[in-house]
């Protein structure tokens, strides 16, 4: 459709006049139309989460002063924790280093549960019931009693400690009587909510340290 000058002129006035008048309705409708979002934004500081203990917790700040040094404020062992370790590290070989050849394998296990963990308690309940073993200790009328020293710490880890302990035999066997030494490397860890003997071996053999 051809148009002429002037009906060109009416038609573009017309559509600016529609499209100010658009923009006007759409400015002062959006307030109302649109709903509010401002509050569903996140500022820009986010809400801080409750602060938990310290980690690591707080060592010593003030000048050591050797007469009153407190080491276990910086061991992951309370000292009544390290005693308990050392303790049951003592006591097991020394329990580890008694039996009988006319005491049931049952009995020697027994009386070695309740220092070590469930998994090495297997392992020595196995070796107690060895065919062989019980064999020559009741031919030999084998009679030992343990006794056993803390020597010295050897490692400190998170969740473990090791132990170098001699064990001592006083062993009666074929109407004669001897004396035994060894010296073990003995891990005490955490087990759940107590103490228990993780592994042991030859002091000789080394140890790894931390059960995780």
């Amino acid at each position: 459709m051809n148009l002429t000058d002037r009906q060109r002129r009416f038609l573009f006035g017309g559509l600016v006049v529609l499209l100010a008048a658009a923009g006007l309705y759409l400015t002062l409708a959006a307030p109302e139309d649109e709903p509010d979002r401002s509050e569903a934004r996140p500022s820009g500081t986010p809400t801080a989460a409750p602060a938990g203990p310290a980690s690591p917790p707080p060592g010593i700040q003030t000048p050591v002063n050797p007469g009153d040094f407190d080491i276990y404020r910086l061991l992951p062992f309370t000292r009544q924790e390290f005693a308990t370790a050392a303790d049951l590290a003592q006591r097991f070989v020394a329990a580890y280093g008694t039996y009988r050849f006319d005491e049931p394998p049952e009995s020697y296990s027994a009386r070695l549960s309740g220092f070590v963990t469930d998994e090495l308690m297997a392992e020595l309940a196995r070796t107690a019931g060895t065919p062989g073993l019980l064999e020559e200790r009741q031919r030999d009328k084998v009679v030992a009693q343990g006794s056993a020293s803390l020597d010295q710490v050897r490692t400190v880890e998170d969740n473990s400690i090791i132990f170098v302990v001699t064990g001592t035999q006083r062993v009666t066997e074929g109407g004669s009587a001897s004396n035994d030494r060894k010296r073990y490397a003995v891990t005490v860890a955490r087990d759940g909510g107590a103490l228990k003997i993780y592994s042991f071996q030859p002091a000789d053999a080394g140890q790894a340290g931390d059960t995780g």
